[in-house]
């Protein structure tokens, strides 16, 4: 096991910069997920984390060694690919060990790893067939055991789910997980499926365009992202944002915005709670208010009862997706569309009036300009 440091890396190829000065600390056992859209620069910081990248500045530390210029090899990290990169021609069993063959390593030490490799990744009956013989799923795993079996410091994780279907991609994202727990292991893993990083990760570094906007637990960065950027690009349905004026009624802040309702437009004023009131420099200017679509639901006065944070408004419903569990429910607020997660048994009809209430214990304020958190 081992601890991770990047310090102010770079990385640029000419005049374009790819990454531009990332910093993370990374603790022993720790299971960090790099996420972004295609081209932010997440598979870069990988390679260079790998060695397969040089860096053009700052410093990559394992347990505290710069290793900005130490061989892949002699890393003591071990990498699963996107695209699996078995050996065609070998066995499952001679795929996974080949590495450890390479390294001269004893042939018993070699079949007992191998051995407990594959009863751990559930392959150990799949052993005598080739690779074209396997599903993408048990490929996956082979390319997983293949790494595992070197016992390294640091396991590297590049997208490696994004060639399955949707089932597998579940069913093998909780192997991950098992496998995590099991060995406590220090982990880096690279994807853009928001998904899979809140689930697997313990802290999550988000990248855009090579800089980091959030390195936080997924909690944090669910319940209270940096920026817009960020509440944007986690969470499904993704987090509402509504312009919205602040104001302050009888010495409490809050927040005002236009909406319909019986058909007509007004205006809806929605306190927030003590947490939000050093709002005085606000008053009166506009902000983001950032909803997620699972604190904006059908009304409960018991609910209200309970909890000073929820607050009741009417709203017009525009359309309705029935997904189930849910029926996502489309209205407008401040004259964006906004989606609100609504019991089936609860939902009006598109066109009707409905009663809402939403947690404003909850909300995100935005500063419309830097797009940064207010509070």
């Amino acid at each position: 096991m081992a601890t991770l440091t990047i310090r102010n890396a770079q990385k640029s190829y000419g005049n374009i910069e790819i990454l531009k000065g990332i910093d993370l600390d990374l603790d022993d056992g720790e299971f960090l997920v790099l996420l972004g859209p295609s081209g932010c620069g997440k598979s870069t910081l990988l390679n260079m984390i790998a060695g397969l990248e040089t860096i053009s500045g700052g410093e990559v530390l394992i347990n505290d060694r710069v290793v900005n210029n130490v061989h892949p090899k002699d890393r003591d990290i071990a990498m699963v690919f996107q695209s699996y990169a078995l050996y065609p021609n070998m066995t499952v069993g001679r795929n996974i060990g080949f590495g450890l063959e390479m390294r001269k390593m004893e042939k018993e030490e070699r079949n007992r790893r191998i051995d407990e490799a594959a009863k751990m990744l559930q392959i150990d009956h799949l052993m005598d067939r080739k690779p074209a013989q396997l599903s993408g799923g048990q490929r996956q795993r082979v390319a997983m055991g293949r790494a595992l079996v070197r016992d390294p410091e640091i396991f590297l994780f590049d997208e490696p789910l994004s060639n399955l279907d949707a089932k597998l991609r579940v069913e093998m994202r909780t192997e991950i997980k098992k496998l995590h727990q099991r060995l406590k292991t220090t982990m880096v893993y690279v994807t853009h499926d928001q998904i899979e990083a809140m689930t697997l990760a313990s802290r999550i570094a988000i990248l855009r365009n090579g800089e980091v906007q959030q390195f936080a637990s997924p909690q944090e960065v669910y319940e209270r992202p940096a920026n817009i950027y960020v509440a944007g690009f986690v969470g499904s349905p993704a987090m509402n944002f509504i312009p919205a004026t602040v104001v302050n009624e009888e010495g409490r802040f809050g927040v005002s915005f236009e909406r319909t309702a019986h058909g007509n437009r007004g205006s809806v004023y929605l306190p927030l709670p003590e947490e939000h009131q050093a709002l005085d420099e606000w008053v009166g200017r506009e902000v983001v208010l950032g909803i997620r679509p699972e604190t904006l639901t059908h009304r409960s006065d018991a609910e209200i009862a309970l909890n000073p944070c929820l607050q009741p408004f009417e709203c017009q419903v525009e359309v309705l997706e029935p997904t189930g569990a849910d029926t996502l429910t489309y209205i407008e607020m401040g004259g964006e569309e906004v989606i609100a997660r609504v019991n089936p048994y609860n939902a009006s009809s598109p066109g009707e009036t409905m009663s809402f209430m939403v947690d404003m214990g909850k909300a995100s304020l935005f500063d419309p300009r830097t797009e940064q958190r207010i509070n």
